[in-house]
């Protein structure tokens, strides 16, 4: 039996993309994503450009992924997330997809490895696999079992280690998170 033909496309996220993919990030997380370390990390900063992909079918958004900065013990690396995709669309494979086109751009960049939190299961599809506990911290609480990593050159992923920090911060926000500057 053969699998049903891809009808969605993966494409570069462009400007007319943001108020969706709020909207589907607010469907698949809900209020409770503002106050995960991940986007703490995120809060206030640009995701890297040429790296943040949707995808689309019959003029709807699926899904989509974005990359962003952060500096790992120094060095600047990548954060994967939010993925999403719309819940009655999960399993087509959508969102490996979009995981895919999105490793396949950073290892065209100078970053040595993407973090990310998740459930190892489903990120080891695209090579994600779990780092040791405590070789990075997260500013604030993460399961450690939870966060994972994916080398983008050979091996890089085993000499990440210290503290996770924003690489910069493009829009001034406020100390409480509430995104007034």
């Amino acid at each position: 039996m053969n699998a049903p033909p891809q009808a969605w496309q993966i494409r570069l996220e462009n400007p007319d993309d943001g108020a969706r993919i709020e909207a589907l990030n607010a469907e698949s997380f809900g209020p409770g994503r503002f106050s995960k370390s991940a986007y703490r990390l995120r809060e206030g900063v640009t995701p890297v450009a040429g790296l943040s992909f949707v995808a689309v079918e019959d003029g709807v958004l699926r899904g989509s992924v974005r990359f962003w900065p952060i500096k790992v013990g120094g060095h600047e690396e990548l954060l994967l997330g939010p993925l999403a995709v719309q819940g009655n669309q999960r399993g087509r494979g959508i969102g490996i997809g979009l995981m895919q086109a999105g490793i396949a751009a950073a290892q065209k960049g100078p970053w040595r490895g993407i973090l990310l939190v998740g459930d190892e299961p489903y990120y080891a599809k695209v090579g994600f696999s779990r780092l040791p506990p405590g070789r990075v911290k997260f500013p604030g609480p993460v399961d450690q079992n939870r966060i994972l990593g994916l080398s983008l050159k050979a091996g890089e992923i085993l000499n990440l280690s210290g503290e996770i920090r924003r690489a910069q911060i493009d829009q001034p926000v406020c100390a409480d998170g509430a995104g007034v500057g």
